[in-house]
């Protein structure tokens, strides 16, 4: 008979790439990985890892044991989201993860009314953009994340997964206040394309937005900057170094020194959160996303 957890160790194996990711992700030691590995090769009476680098690679026989891990575990999901259901209670633990903004000025605000609301869940937040937090639902390492779709390009996310919207998040454009235009109470997306443009980080799914919005409207993006942090680029902002798209959602406090101006055609952003399909009858999914559009209602 093969062991679940064994099965669920080489699934971590061919998701994460080494011994050591596996580990990492589903938070135990290498060792303990290596050993219940070794097992499972007893079990199956044929080798299932081959050293590849400083990672490893999947035997044929081991693939084939993947494809089949992925759908026992997508089952034993549906019948622990089932389960959970039929006892009817908001309780136990969910792994929630978000995009920076978002946490900071959705997620915590809905943390409080979860925690009223339901006290005997347990929500842990994991910071992640999405290029991580995909794989993390994927993998099981989350059960809900949120991220966004800029207007024009939207995530693609796997067929396993499901999406539901949160709020719309407009953006404005940070000018230094001595700026030309930083007095103008609206501007035409046109009038400031040709800006140096302090973005998001290169290869970022925002950073890569920029460059589309801009080179649709004839003009090739001048970056002069990438970070992440939007008070990072409000502080580069306040000494002349560009302009940036700053989203209103976990602002904060804006300095003296910039000016927020709206533009048309507007720049915006849907929010959204995401899980598993296998998952979606859990009552702490169900209660998490309406927390979170209460939350964005109360946002405004």
């Amino acid at each position: 008979m093969l062991s679940v957890d064994r099965m669920r160790i080489l699934h971590a194996i061919a998701a994460n790439g080494s011994l050591n990711g596996a580990a990492e992700a589903l938070h135990v030691t290498s060792s303990a990985v290596s050993q219940q590995l070794s097992k499972l090769e007893r079990e199956v009476g044929q080798a299932l890892v081959e050293r590849n680098g400083r990672g490893v690679r999947l035997t044929e026989a081991a693939q084939i044991l993947v494809e089949h891990t992925g759908q026992i575990l997508s089952l034993v999901q549906q019948a622990e989201a089932a389960l959970e259901s039929h006892r009817g209670e908001i309780s136990g633990t969910l792994e929630l993860a978000s995009f920076a903004s978002g946490a900071r000025g959705l997620v915590t605000p809905a943390l409080g009314l979860l925690a009223q609301q339901h006290p005997k869940l347990r929500v842990q937040l994991s910071e992640l953009e999405p290029d991580d937090s995909i794989p993390a639902v994927a993998r099981g390492d989350a059960d809900m994340a949120l991220a966004v779709d800029w207007e024009g390009a939207p995530i693609e996310l796997p067929k396993s997964m499901v999406k539901a919207p949160i709020m719309q998040d407009v953006a404005d454009v940070a000018l230094p206040v001595n700026h030309p235009l930083a007095h103008r109470e609206l501007l035409e997306l046109d009038e400031v394309v040709g800006e140096p443009w302090i973005s998001w980080g290169k290869g970022s799914i925002c950073h890569d937005w920029l460059h589309g919005v801009l080179r649709a409207r004839g003009v090739e993006p001048t970056i002069a900057h990438s970070v992440e942090e939007h008070q990072t680029k409000l502080a580069m902002i306040t000494v002349g170094l560009g302009a940036a798209v700053i989203p209103r959602l976990g602002l904060g406090p804006v300095p003296e020194g910039v000016r927020l101006v709206p533009v048309q055609p507007a720049l915006a952003r849907q929010v959204f959160a995401f899980w598993r399909t296998d998952a979606a009858r859990r009552p702490a999914i169900t209660a998490a996303l309406s927390t979170l559009r209460e939350a964005a209602a109360e946002i405004g």
